[in-house]
């Protein structure tokens, strides 16, 4: 007889694609997972079309419950940034773990889900918290902070999820502007127009942090067809309803560390279903937000470069003796010892 040896799970999920068998499998454990992936392949896509087509999406309202446990989530998380800047404590996530470190000074984008419980339930929604880390090379803390602030071209650094983006009014430390974010995961057609306020703060010359939050979010129903319909806050579907984040800034080791962190709120997910949604969520999740990194590096990297092509352009005497610096770093960090 035909023996099958399952040694465990990975991380404790309960996909059955996270099973490591060891052996020859069963007939019938062969024809659970085929079960299993036909079940993905075909069912998946309509049990999720159901959940979330129009008829249901649009119940969705932004509860005052909801609204005060985002509230008091984002005063936890506003007070954990005050606490990475006093002095003596680890200003970067990834100074924490020297393996994490490793890993980003690499080149690897590094990206975390906060906390044991994500998303985090909470009265009629869900707060999702995720953290995300890269290093760049060869550019300055002025590089980097050129183009965050360059909101103007987001829809061209962002693409596709920014469709469009200006600059409302910008100050020495704080801005506001407007992004309208596309929908374009599952199958809702929709978009959202939202209004952002910014906050800067320098620590010193080598260290500073943002923090972003929404001030206006609408979403926009039927985007891109002649039934398109701009919803009041806090109704539609519910996908997002309010948006957070605290990146912070390095210049070190011949470049620049990068750290993001992004709290978002939603609508809830029905308990019979969470099981099937969660995953895909967490997985969306942390592929938007190792993209968006992604799309900053190389943005930071055109604008140092097309920086370096000019070299009489005023305040470029300072830059490029950062440069320099910075590329003398980043020489010693690899230099045998």
């Amino acid at each position: 007889m035909e023996r099958t040896t399952i040694q465990g799970r990975r991380n404790g999920s309960n996909d059955l694609n996270c099973y490591i068998h060891d052996g020859t499998t069963s007939a019938l454990e062969s024809a659970k997972y085929n079960g299993w992936a036909r079940f993905r392949e075909f069912a998946l896509p309509l049990i999720l079309l159901t959940l979330l087509s129009p008829a249901t999406v649009r119940a969705a309202s932004l509860e005052p419950a909801t609204s005060k446990a985002w509230e008091e989530y984002i005063e936890s998380a506003n007070l954990r940034m005050e606490q990475r800047a006093a002095p003596g404590k680890p200003f970067l996530w990834v100074d924490e773990m020297p393996d994490r470190l490793a890993k980003v000074r690499a080149g690897q984008i590094v990206v975390s889900p906060i906390g044991p419980q994500n998303p985090k339930k909470v009265p009629s929604g869900l707060i999702h918290d995720w953290i995300g880390a890269a290093f760049i090379p060869h550019v300055t803390l002025n590089d980097v902070m050129a183009v965050a602030r360059d909101y103007g071209r987001y829809k061209e650094m962002y693409q596709p999820t920014v469709v469009d983006s200006k600059a409302i009014a910008t100050g020495e430390t704080k801005d506001r502007y407007s992004m309208l974010l596309m929908n374009k995961s599952l199958f809702l057609k929709t978009a959202f127009d939202s209004d952002y306020e910014s906050s800067y703060v320098q620590v010193d010359d080598r260290r500073a942090y943002s923090v972003t939050r929404t001030t206006r979010v609408q979403e926009i129903e039927e985007y891109g067809s002649p039934a398109q319909r701009l919803l009041q806050e806090g109704e539609g579907s519910g996908v997002i309803w309010r948006l957070f984040g605290v990146t912070r800034f390095v210049e070190r080791d011949g470049g620049v560390y990068l750290e993001l962190e992004v709290i978002g709120l939603s609508r809830d997910i029905p308990a019979s279903l969470r099981w099937l949604v969660e995953p895909m969520v967490r997985r969306v999740s942390r592929g938007s937000l190792s993209t968006s990194l992604r799309q900053t590096e190389s943005a930071v990297r055109l604008h140092a470069e097309a920086a370096n092509s000019k070299p009489g352009n005023g305040a470029s005497i300072v830059t490029t003796a950062r440069r320099g610096t910075a590329a003398r770093d980043l020489n010693s960090t690899h230099s045998p010892r």
